[in-house]
């Protein structure tokens, strides 16, 4: 397969309409995809104008929620990039969390993978040209039908954590998205994912898995130490929220995240935030000089990663400041180096 390299996009401290030369730059130094998330900025506003802005890239969301947006929203979203990016665009969906269905957006985080396969199937019947015909468990929807015929097929990939929604991804989806784990770790997943590929006939050499990866190249004096510090906060936030608790027990890390987790649930949030192990920010953070970087994502698509996505970790405050380390950070991590 030919290497691919993805991009979070937007990035930080560059305004969205300045994102026309971010993209260009980017496409000609090698990035072969663009992947949006459902968090601080719509992602089919971003991914629209990088359809307009790329001509060959990939263009994807990880993730639109199967819980915050109905069916046939998140259809007529990405039927609309598929108009505007022939080819060139996948569909990601995820349950999210009990944060970001529950607290954020004042909804019910019941059976996630319920929620997300029913999702599934009345998201593909509409981009397929069929009328929305799904009567389930967590979802009753019946007659939506897309007014405009699709140049091409639109590929839907899921996000997925643990072994259950792993194998259901495969099962229903045409990819999976998964986050928050070490090149180590994504030995464990791919296992699952080409198992579960070849009991159901889909080639387990191939079938793709999209990693989001947390990436900071520290190019200025004691920018490491600073990298380390600010990954422990996103630790606490991301690794006490259960669903991400719970991967990293089926990964094996439950002991060694106890106390941080014991401590965040009693509410002393100093507490857990210094009991996060200096060994989970050296596995999961990928910190260090660019090559280091870009060595170490190549472990992660060694591993079994088909398409490594750098999530950049700022560490400027200031909005022209972070827009300048932004910058450097794309031309420091351009897949071409060595």
């Amino acid at each position: 397969m030919t290497p691919r390299w993805g991009l979070t996009v937007p990035l930080n401290g560059i305004p969205l309409a300045a994102h026309e030369p971010v993209f260009r730059e980017a496409e000609a130094l090698g990035y072969t995809d663009f992947w949006s998330a459902e968090s601080d900025v719509d992602p089919w506003i971003v991914l629209g104008l990088g359809a307009a802005w790329t001509t060959r890239a990939t263009l994807g969301t990880a993730i639109v929620g199967a819980f915050t947006r109905g069916p046939a929203i998140i259809a007529i979203g990405a039927a609309a990039m598929g108009e505007a990016a022939p080819g060139r665009f996948v569909l990601g969906i995820g349950s999210g969390s009990n944060v970001t269905v529950e607290r954020w957006n004042g909804g019910r985080f019941e059976k996630p993978l319920t929620r997300v396969t029913e999702v599934v199937k009345a998201v593909r019947q509409a981009l397929d040209g069929e009328a929305m015909a799904v009567q389930g468990e967590t979802l009753s929807v019946s007659g939506f039908r897309l007014g405009r015929p699709l140049p091409a097929r639109v590929p839907i990939y899921v996000a997925a954590l643990q072994e259950r929604m792993v194998r259901q991804a495969v099962r229903v989806a045409d990819g999976v998205i998964t986050n928050w784990l070490s090149a180590e770790d994504v030995r464990q997943v791919a296992a699952v994912v080409r198992d579960e590929a070849r009991k159901v006939g889909k080639d387990p050499e191939t079938y793709p898995i999209v990693c989001r990866i947390s990436v900071c190249p520290t190019m200025q004096p004691g920018s490491e130490a600073r990298a380390r510090e600010q990954f422990r906060r996103a630790v606490t936030a991301y690794l006490n929220v259960p669903v991400y608790r719970r991967f990293h027990q089926w990964l094996g890390r439950g002991p060694a995240l106890g106390e941080m987790n014991a401590k965040w649930d009693a509410g002393d949030r100093k507490g857990a935030l210094a009991a996060v192990p200096e060994r989970a920010i050296d596995e999961l953070a990928v910190i260090g000089t660019p090559a280091h970087c870009r060595e170490t994502l190549r472990r992660y698509v060694a591993s079994g990663v088909t398409v490594p996505v750098v999530n950049f970790m700022s560490l400027e405050t200031e909005a022209a400041a972070r827009a300048e380390e932004s910058r450097a950070y794309l031309k420091a991590l351009a897949p071409g180096l060595p």
